[in-house]
């Protein structure tokens, strides 16, 4: 079927269509202050349930920045997969 939008309008996907797009940056940027919570942004709760609880977990025993990090850097790099 063929996309019928008009010119110059764009949907959420749109803008998380890749690394360095808008909304990975700030999908990132809130991953950086609550780990998980840029992939709730970007719609991938199950991911981001993963992240918020390795994060919490391991934040007991001084590991959860690697999780921390690594949920900052997936938030960033994610590309929605397109039908």
């Amino acid at each position: 079927m063929r996309d019928v939008r008009p010119t110059g309008t764009a949907t959420l996907e749109d803008g998380m269509a890749g690394q360095g797009s808008t909304g990975n940056v700030i999908a990132a940027l809130a991953s950086f202050f609550i780990p998980g919570l840029g992939q709730l942004i970007q719609g991938r709760p199950i991911k981001a349930v993963i992240m918020f609880v390795l994060a919490a977990a391991l934040w007991v025993v001084w590991l959860g920045w690697i999780i921390h990090l690594w949920s900052i850097l997936d938030a960033a790099s994610f590309k929605p997969h397109r039908a």
